[in-house]
């Protein structure tokens, strides 16, 4: 007999924290300001693409929850998801709610359709999927169709279902766009691509974005699918213990997190020791101007 989604979050509630507890870490991460309302986030989050995407067991749940555990023991918050991204948001919504964990989660998802009636119905489903009646931070994908929405956001967040709005995209070719969205509309966050090897938001994206206080979540901050490939054979450089990192991820997350307009890095992960490695970045102090051109030289491109 199929369970009832109550009784499946009560049973996966209780296989997540019947284990042997994860070595806790005194390890407290950076915060840095949401510029529209003060409210101050950790400076690591986490992204649910792919890593989320999976089926209803709890065998394969189980480290979902240990991987937010993590994040929330370092006051750590941020869960980013979206319709595109699978079965995502209805395991994160699950995971959140197995734990015990909405108050410690900031919840944030995308509409990502055509229209007005189709974003309200994708939007009414993302509520349902997270168990919430609001949403922490709802962003239009990838601009699509963003003037419509935008319109349905501003209702929504006057009606406290959702608390902010922002906007998206993931590929240099869109960052002009974006930038004349946000000189032209008001947003409480931004999420783009930044990385080391994918360094086209500096030229002026960022700095508009810093201008207009507007928050900004960084999606692939580890850059292209082939640079921690190539980073992990080989060793890492002498002056990593000078920004205290013991691994090429925080050597990525670092040179991100040193841009003072970025507020939270959100790489994706299903793995709790690659989480808590993260929040590592998350901590002590960001590369100065010379180290960053250093990196620059030894690590981008």
């Amino acid at each position: 007999m199929r369970l009832q989604r109550s009784a499946f979050l009560q049973l996966a509630g209780a296989a997540l924290l019947a284990r042997p507890a994860i070595a806790q870490t005194e390890t407290i991460m950076n915060k840095r300001k949401v510029p529209s309302t003060g409210e101050m986030l950790g400076v690591v989050g986490l992204g649910t693409w792919q890593t989320f995407d999976v089926g209803g067991g709890v065998a394969e749940r189980k480290p979902l929850g240990e991987v937010l555990q993590a994040l929330y023991a370092a006051g750590g918050s941020v869960v980013d998801s979206s319709p595109m991204y699978g079965r995502s948001e209805g395991v994160a919504g699950d995971v959140i709610a197995a734990l015990g964990g909405r108050d410690k989660t900031f919840i944030a998802t995308k509409v990502w359709t055509s229209g007005r009636a189709s974003g309200i119905a994708q939007m009414e489903q993302s509520l349902k999927l997270f168990h919430t009646d609001r949403i922490d931070l709802m962003q239009i994908h990838n601009l699509l169709d963003w003037q419509v929405h935008l319109e349905t956001l501003r209702a929504w967040k006057k009606e406290g279902r959702i608390r902010l709005l922002g906007i998206t995209h993931y590929t240099e070719s869109a960052h002009d766009q974006l930038e004349a969205v946000l000189k032209r509309e008001t947003f409480d966050f931004m999420q783009i691509n930044y990385a080391i090897d994918d360094r086209g938001a500096e030229r002026s994206l960022l700095k508009t974005a810093q201008d207009r206080g507007v928050a900004v979540l960084v999606n692939r901050p580890f850059g292209g699918g082939s640079l921690m490939r190539t980073l992990a054979k080989r060793p890492l450089p002498g002056w990593a213990k000078d920004i205290g990192c013991t691994s090429w991820a925080q050597i990525l997350l670092k040179f991100v997190l040193a841009n003072p307009a970025i507020t939270c890095a959100i790489p994706g992960t299903s793995n709790p020791a690659h989480m808590r490695d993260n929040i590592q970045a998350g901590t002590g102090d960001y590369p100065d101007a010379g180290l960053l051109k250093k990196m620059i030289a030894e690590v981008g491109a």
